[in-house]
């Protein structure tokens, strides 16, 4: 989380954007992404980038006065990021029509001063032992809460904790093909890549993050080889927004991920398909922009692991809907990103998904024939219930992360014989708009409880974690949601008789007329 300091210093920039004519919200992300990037550029400390000239580096140009900064950013270091991959890398296509729109000399010089001045306030936050600090994703989501059009457009982003603990339970390893479907800011990516580093480093290196969860970005155990593997052919995202791409791509490098495969491209929709097609085709088939970008990492059954949070309010056209999916004969966005899901997944793949709480207990045909297939299709690991909150100021809308592992598409027996539930209080921060940091780190919990799960069947359903068997599952109409098999314990509350609270009532009322003739006497 970003100290009240850097807070500040952030809503002074985001003021500034906004006087600026930079009103809206992503645009003035994008536009302070750049300057992130280029700043990262030079300090990376990976080996990854080498910058030859001199004045191509932040610490040469910032400087520089403010006219002269930035015709020299314009024509000089915009042009050099935009084009630091191969044109063919999803990278440089992504940044093909990036256009710098900071046009005030002084706006684009105070921003340079506040950026190195947040980059002086976190390092000395690592001097103080805190090293996990997140701060592009961080920056992003506070940027994000100024504005009620981000929860509109789907544009927020999911709590880095919340994405940690779900790295936990999936598990991503080395040698998986990683992918997010709607993958935004590319923090599910980052959290993965993060995950494994924390899998593979010494104890020594390993420090417990604010969260209560271990930690460590060294990787010493990974051999070179694996390190090239991570950073070149591991993580893969698709993302509709051309914004989001360029944000999430600039995310992912300067987190360490060289060459992220991220594809603007709708994953619901009938151009993705195509775009399969023509990557696997021996011919080449024109397609329509926007889909021109393709890779063979479009197929089906192409990924080990997917972590998502798909959006959940919206309505798909169903004129564009791939074939693939209209069995499913429904428009909510949810339910259709849940079955392009399984289709990615390979065979034993494994997936974590959030999902609104209805998709677990709704009636609609579509809703039951999704809970069917994960079912049947998957064997349904787990669903963890989260508390309403979560994701404010946003949504309050409540809702379940899902785990499951990918069995057999169009199976007619259930590869599911019980599903272990788990119902959270909450997850280490207050659940109102405000989202402060509480003293208990639930989390760590959560993902100790479900890894032994299995040593620890549990059939008293009071607790916060139980197994529900198939068969009970399948006499509930398919019903998912914690609440249907929780047992709530009623605790009886006794009370006074109201003989008795009413007579202290009056006597209260008495002592206070008292009072106030006693008052009257004295003016």
């Amino acid at each position: 989380m970003l100290s009240p300091l850097i807070r500040s210093k952030v809503s002074w920039l985001w003021d500034r954007f906004w006087s600026a004519g930079l009103s809206n919200p992503i645009t003035a992300i994008e536009q302070i992404s750049y300057l992130l990037f280029m700043r990262r550029l030079e300090y990376v400390d990976n080996g990854d980038y080498f910058i030859e000239r001199e004045d191509l580096k932040w610490s040469k140009f910032r400087d520089l006065p403010p006219e002269e900064l930035l015709e020299h950013i314009r024509a000089n270091v915009f042009p050099f990021i935009k084009n630091l991959h191969d044109p063919h890398e999803p990278f440089s296509m992504a940044m093909d029509n990036a256009v710098f729109l900071i046009d005030k000399p002084t706006l684009l010089k105070e921003a340079i001063e506040v950026i190195d001045e947040i980059y002086k306030d976190i390092d000395s936050q690592k001097d103080a032992g805190q090293h996990f600090q997140d701060t592009p994703g961080d920056l992003y989501e506070h940027l994000l809460k100024a504005t009620s059009e981000a929860g509109k457009n789907g544009q927020f982003r999911t709590p880095r904790h919340i994405i940690q603990m779900m790295c936990e339970i999936a598990d991503p390893d080395v040698g998986d093909r990683i992918c997010d479907v709607t993958c935004g800011t590319g923090g599910f990516l980052v959290g993965a890549y993060q995950h494994i580093l924390s899998k593979y480093s010494s104890s020594k290196y390993i420090e417990e993050d604010e969260n209560g969860l271990k930690r460590s970005l060294k990787g010493d155990l990974l051999s070179i080889q694996q390190f090239v593997e991570l950073k070149s052919n591991t993580f893969f995202g698709f993302d509709i927004d051309p914004t989001m791409i360029r944000i999430g791509l600039m995310n992912m490098i300067m987190h360490g991920i060289t060459e992220p495969r991220i594809t603007r491209v709708d994953t619901l929709s009938e151009a993705f398909d195509v775009s399969q097609s023509v990557a696997n085709a021996s011919t080449p088939v024109a397609v329509a922009p926007p889909f021109l970008y393709t890779t063979p990492d479009l197929s089906d059954e192409q990924y080990s692991i997917i972590l998502a949070n798909p959006p959940f309010t919206g309505r798909i056209d169903k004129s564009t809907l791939s074939k693939k999916l209209q069995k499913v004969d429904t428009s909510q966005s949810e339910l259709l990103f849940l079955h392009r899901i399984i289709r990615m997944l390979k065979t034993n793949g494994r997936a974590a998904v959030i999902i609104p709480e209805g998709v677990l207990f709704g009636t609609s045909n579509a809703q039951k024939y999704t809970r069917e297939t994960l079912l049947k299709d998957c064997c349904l690991n787990a669903v963890i219930s989260m508390p309403s909150g979560v994701f404010y100021p946003y949504t309050g809308v409540k809702t379940s992360i899902i785990v499951f592992t990918k069995k057999e598409l169009g199976s007619t027996v259930y590869h599911t014989d019980k599903v272990w539930f788990y119902g959270m209080d909450g997850d280490g921060y207050s659940l109102d708009t405000n989202r402060k940091k509480l003293k208990e780190n639930p989390l760590p919990i959560v993902s100790r409880s479900y890894k032994t799960r299995e040593s620890s069947i549990i059939q008293d359903r009071k607790g916060k974690y139980f197994y529900v068997p198939i068969d009970e599952i399948q006499k509930q109409s398919l019903n998912l949601s914690f609440n249907q098999y929780k047992e709530f314990v009623y605790e009886a509350q006794e009370h006074e008789p109201p003989g008795e609270l009413l007579a202290r009532i009056i006597e209260l009322e008495k002592s206070i007329l008292n009072d106030l003739t006693n008052l009257s006497t004295l003016l």
